[in-house]
């Protein structure tokens, strides 16, 4: 079994929710759920050994979204921005979950490549506390200061909708990522502490510009952790073969997005969505990005996935496909677990 270092998952979405209705998010992690698609149990039995989880903070109040037309085309519009004082509230509540289950020792919440390679050989779950979207944190970054003391290792600084930040892009098929501008000053500011401080800085759900503006500034590799290839399905969230050559040529990572509408060639919302389509995205981008420089962002517990991988104890039958189309053990290593491990190591200084 390969063990798997996941890039991007929702979990802390789903024990907050489920948290304001009384739950207890120890006990939904530690014993296991059916509502999903991680927790500790189906983590071991896919080889799930760990990953960066989100605190993604959701809209005030759902967007009424205009279904797909007959072609299975849809533009849906960015969400509003969101109040920053609520978003800090909602990113504390779910920081105190992620530290919850580290005190408990349902998971490590790790930061450095050492603790996720020592949680792992333990076989603890390897969390690493990541922000998708940057509402909490206003323009003097102080919060930013906090979080990382917290154990905050990674961030976004948009996800779908504009911030102080910057622009991200919009659900869309067809669509190009170009759609907007990128970092705004603080945005820059925002980069720059990240590399002082040592944190991981993605582009998944930045507009093409932001993407550019973040590689000129920062002195990390550029990663989107949760992005497929634009070429194969054209949604607005997907990498265009120019920033996957760039990703190369920096040394960067790209994560497979679980995602059934950024995996289908229809971009439709489909569960029976083949393993085929998953291995066609990884074909093309290590063409283009290269072996070293793509691994897994599958965005569990955040997206509909393919009914052939369910949720987490799933996990392996992805590897079955890749060992089946060609893919050697040294290489499967890469895409599990060994590239993340590379890019962590140069976003936090240990290399």
């Amino acid at each position: 079994m390969q063990q798997i270092f996941d890039g991007h998952n929702d979990v802390l979405l789903r024990l907050w929710r489920n948290a304001q209705g009384g739950a207890d998010p120890v006990a939904e992690m530690a014993k296991g759920t059916r509502e999903g698609h991680i927790d500790i149990p189906r983590a071991r039995a896919g080889g799930l050994a760990g990953g960066l989880s989100a605190i993604y903070i959701p809209n005030a109040t759902p967007l009424a979204l205009d279904p797909p037309d007959a072609k299975g085309h849809y533009a849906n519009p960015l969400s509003p921005p969101l109040d920053r004082r609520q978003s800090l509230d909602i990113a504390v509540a779910k920081a105190a979950i992620a530290l919850k289950l580290d005190r408990a020792g349902v998971w490590k919440l790790c930061r450095s490549t050492a603790d996720i390679r020592k949680a792992m050989q333990d076989g603890v779950f390897a969390a690493v506390l990541h922000m998708e979207g940057c509402e909490p944190i206003g323009a003097d970054l102080s919060a930013l200061e906090v979080f990382h003391a917290a154990g905050l290792r990674s961030l976004g600084p948009v996800w779908s909708r504009h911030n102080i930040f910057g622009h991200g892009v919009p659900f869309a098929y067809p669509a190009h990522p170009d759609t907007g501008p990128g970092l705004t000053e603080a945005g820059k500011a925002l980069v720059r502490e990240c590399n002082r401080l040592g944190i991981l800085i993605d582009l998944s759900h930045i507009t093409e510009k932001g993407f550019w503006d973040v590689v000129e500034l920062s002195d990390q590799p550029p990663v989107a952790s949760h992005s497929n290839a634009h070429a194969l399905t054209p949604v607005a969230r997907n990498l265009t073969d120019r920033q996957l050559d760039a990703i190369r040529e920096r040394k960067g990572l790209a994560g497979l997005n679980f995602a059934v509408t950024m995996l289908r060639a229809d971009g439709r919302e489909l569960g029976d969505t083949p393993l085929d389509d998953m291995v066609r995205h990884i074909d093309h981008m290590v063409e283009r990005a290269g072996i070293d420089c793509v691994a897994i962002g599958s965005d569990f517990d955040g997206a509909m996935v393919p009914g052939q991988i369910g949720d987490a104890a799933g996990l392996q039958n992805l590897v079955a496909a890749l060992r089946k189309a060609g893919y050697g053990e040294a290489g499967l290593a890469k895409i599990c677990r060994e590239n993340w491990l590379r890019v962590l190591g140069r976003a936090w200084h240990e290399q």
